[in-house]
């Protein structure tokens, strides 16, 4: 049993960061009685969050990269324990978005450095079982996220989705700090030679820091992310000049926060695009679980429940897929899972149980096949970068995914119209996939 305790250790990180993406959002009525604060100005307490994420995930996988997986891990887990404190004591409105920020940067650190926790510490068969259960279990924590928001909130009120992650938090920092070794990676390009020999080991670490790209980087995302949560246009050109800057930056770096040249390995970037297409399918549960609350008059415990099918199928999926399919070259399940993702999602138009189940399939076979994917993509020393590129990209997805699936959900089509969306993204986007494969070298060659 001591042999999967880094998996446990990796597993309860991404299960809390995945939770709080959603179990504020059924919270939110109850905090706008009792802060009090309008219900509108609340809304910062779930966007800000995800806003964070999308802007630091990337730094986040340089500096894992440059001080450790397992002590940026654990760094994260602590700022993550102290934002939630904050959260949970947060007298008014403003205070409770500020730790809701800072949650965010604990946030990040846990989303990009678990998985590379995971892969690090197994081998062969024993990793591809390890993989299943990881993405199971954030399958499974961004489907209960919602239900487990309601019980706690109508059992203990909203301060408690936030305490309850303070014990967790403590147990996890002792499991990570007794099963996890600290592996880092030298994302420097010339060795050190004579007079660079005198410099110090914490120099040249800071001097492997790229600022002036996680400073571009933050101004793109975060503002491309605050166009599509808040709808003002306006930010968009922002974001496109950010991105502009970013990529001129980027260019001229010896050890750049995103080495660009990754993506001209189309492995890579069919990777990338796929993390931001398959989370379309996590946003489409966002319409369907307001659907089932607001149109069926359902409660959050029951609207969680309605939806288990997906969290159950997904779960199953991964752990057994993990451990019968980590010989299959990874590009090829990516495509089959995201196929089966998008014809899914499509079904749940028509019957939304056996929808979620054929949807929970597809995320079940696609999920550790795009991690897979993503580390044999790119270079050994790169996996903390490539690992925050996917995990940038998947939540740049997700917010995008909900911004525009928001948009047919009030139009005339409805929730069957955001499930028929999402149902054509998900098999457009798997069809390009199994289109690359063919074309592509093998694993770790692309």
């Amino acid at each position: 049993m001591r042999k999967w305790l880094p998996l446990a250790a990796a597993c309860l990180g991404s299960f809390m960061f995945l939770v709080d993406t959603t179990v504020v959002t059924v919270a939110l009525p109850d905090m706008a009685r009792g802060l009090p604060a309008s219900l509108q100005s609340l809304q910062w307490v779930a966007n800000v969050y995800t806003l964070v994420l999308a802007v630091l995930m990337l730094t986040a996988g340089s500096i894992a990269d440059i001080y450790g997986h397992r002590d940026t891990y654990v760094g994260g887990l602590i700022a993550f324990g102290a934002a939630s404190l904050l959260c949970g004591l947060a007298p008014d409105a403003g205070t409770l978005i500020a730790a809701r920020a800072l949650q965010g940067i604990g946030g990040a650190a846990l989303a990009v450095t678990t998985f590379a926790l995971v892969a690090g510490s197994y081998d062969g068969k024993d990793r591809g079982t390890a993989m299943g259960v990881f993405f199971a279990v954030t399958g499974l924590a961004a489907a209960v996220g919602p239900m487990l928001g309601g019980v706690l909130t109508a059992g203990f009120g909203w301060r408690a989705i936030f305490f309850v992650n303070l014990p967790l938090v403590a147990f996890t920092v002792v499991l990570a700090l007794r099963s996890l070794s600290n592996v880092r990676h030298d994302r420097g390009t010339q060795p050190d030679r004579g007079a660079q020999r005198g410099r110090s080991t914490q120099q040249d670490r800071r001097a492997r820091l790229d600022p002036l790209g996680m400073i571009t980087f933050a101004l793109a995302a975060g503002s491309l992310t605050y166009a599509l949560t808040a709808g003002v246009r306006g930010w968009y050109i922002v974001a496109a000049g950010g991105l502009a800057a970013f990529v001129m930056v980027e260019r001229r770096r010896d050890s750049p926060l995103l080495d660009l040249r990754l993506f001209a390995r189309p492995a890579f970037s069919t990777v990338m695009l796929c993390a931001m297409a398959g989370s379309v399918s996590f946003a489409c549960l966002v319409y369907t679980s307001i659907h089932l609350q607001s149109g069926e008059g359902m409660g959050p415990v029951r609207a969680g429940l309605a939806m288990t099918p997906l969290a159950l199928a997904s779960f199953l999926t991964s752990t057994v897929g993990g451990r019968f399919l980590h010989g299959v070259s990874p590009r090829l399940t990516v495509g089959i899972g995201l196929l089966a993702g998008g014809l899914g999602c499509a079904l749940q138009a028509w019957s939304l149980a056996p929808g979620l189940v054929v949807t929970g399939i597809g995320v079940g076979i696609a999920g550790p096949s795009m991690g897979a994917a993503v580390m044999a993509s790119a270079p050994k020393e790169r996996g903390g970068m490539a690992a925050g590129a996917m995990t940038t990209f998947r939540q740049l997805g997700q917010t995008l995914g909900v911004a525009v699936l928001g948009v047919v959900y009030q139009s005339e089509s409805g929730l069957d119209g955001v499930h028929l969306t999402a149902g054509a993204i998900g098999l457009a986007t798997g069809a390009l996939a199994v289109a690359v494969i063919r074309r592509a070298p093998a694993p770790g060659v692309a």
